[in-house]
């Protein structure tokens, strides 16, 4: 079976709301959210980017996102900006669940190639640690070290709230993601900072006029780890055709998210059944970037997937999907695995 390394998940996330339980959660899975370890083993996941993101506290009184988003159009508010000092209390706990992980035998926290190569070898998950939003990291970049020295090595500047570096994409349906001001001063540092240290940037949530200041500034291949094309699903998130262009002459790597909200053309988040959407983004990524810059970047446990997908268990009946659709072995292979193993060899090199 074709193995898979995967561009964003957010199982950190479910350890974070629940950490007594984690054992129960991770080692024997309990069949709720996507991802656990006997799922992973049996839908062939190997390895990927596990993600912090740092969720904005609760508004009593919200509107129904879900209702909303499942009635386009929409434009959902942006949650506040989070604070450095409110941010790292929540990364710390999250890190130390992932270095928990890695404490049971079953995951190895990577840092190179050669070391994602090992886990794989070894029956291991290969993790990558990644931050979704750079909110635990504050203006004097001093954090950024500290965290490079716990195993960062992939960093996108935002979720879609603001941060002190730049600014994301609302949830918006139909949108572009031309939607405001780019990266501030300290974000180009960082941006300059991530470069130096080999820390790879993800361009995932944000607005056009940031992937345009990262496209200037950066001397790495441009990377979304997890998004879509827009000229397929005219969603603020997913990337637009000139974007992608920018990507492929980086050499950088789109990777497919499989959140309904920017696969259907419709832009609802209801889930459906059989795999057209994903293969029409699919399709539409591969002819404007080249079979060497596209990869899969599933969002599980941050998203509502396809129904025949389910969860991580699904990933070889969409691998038989990708055949049947005549791609062929060897670009299936790419786009499961080895397609990120060559882009990150490219962003930290040997």
């Amino acid at each position: 079976m074709i193995p898979v390394f995967d561009g964003h998940n957010d199982f950190l996330l479910r350890l974070l709301r629940d950490p007594a339980r984690r054992e129960a959660i991770w080692l024997t899975g309990e069949g709720k959210g996507h991802l656990d370890l006997p799922r992973m083993k049996a839908g062939v996941f190997v390895g990927g980017f596990f993600a912090v993101y740092i969720p904005s506290p609760e508004v009593e009184g919200a509107p129904d996102t879900e209702a909303i988003m499942d009635a386009p159009p929409y434009d959902l508010p942006l949650p506040a900006l989070i604070g450095a000092e409110a941010a790292q209390p929540v990364a710390v706990a999250m890190v130390g669940q992932l270095l928990w992980m890695e404490r049971t035998g079953t995951l190895a926290i990577c840092r190179t190639v050669a070391e994602i190569r090992s886990a794989i070898a070894q029956g291991k998950i290969a993790a990558i640690l990644h931050f979704e939003g750079a909110e635990p990291i504050g203006e004097d970049l001093d954090a950024l070290y500290l965290w490079h020295a716990a195993g960062l090595r992939s960093l996108g500047p935002v979720w879609s709230r603001p941060t002190v570096f730049g600014h994301g994409v609302p949830f918006r349906y139909p949108g572009a993601p031309d939607t405001g001001p780019g990266l501030t001063e300290a974000g180009k540092r960082l941006v300059t900072a991530c470069n130096q240290l080999k820390i790879m940037l993800d361009v995932s949530h944000l607005n056009e006029q940031g992937f345009n200041d990262i496209a200037a500034i950066s001397d790495a291949p441009l990377v979304a780890t997890h998004s879509n094309a827009h000229a397929v699903t005219p969603s603020t998130r997913n990337l637009t055709d000139r974007q992608l262009a920018m990507i492929r002459e980086s050499d950088g790597l789109v990777g497919l998210n499989y959140a309904t909200i920017f696969l259907r053309a419709d832009g609802r988040k209801s889930t459906f059944t059989g795999w057209e959407p994903m293969l029409r983004h699919l399709d539409h990524l591969l002819d404007r970037l080249g079979e060497d810059r596209v990869g899969l970047g599933s969002d599980f446990d941050g998203a509502t997937v396809p129904a025949d997908m389910g969860d991580v268990a699904g990933l070889p009946a969409f691998l038989d999907a990708l055949m049947a659709h005549g791609y062929g072995e060897t670009l299936v292979r790419k786009i499961a695995c080895d397609n990120w193993l060559a882009l990150l060899n490219r962003v930290w090199g040997g």
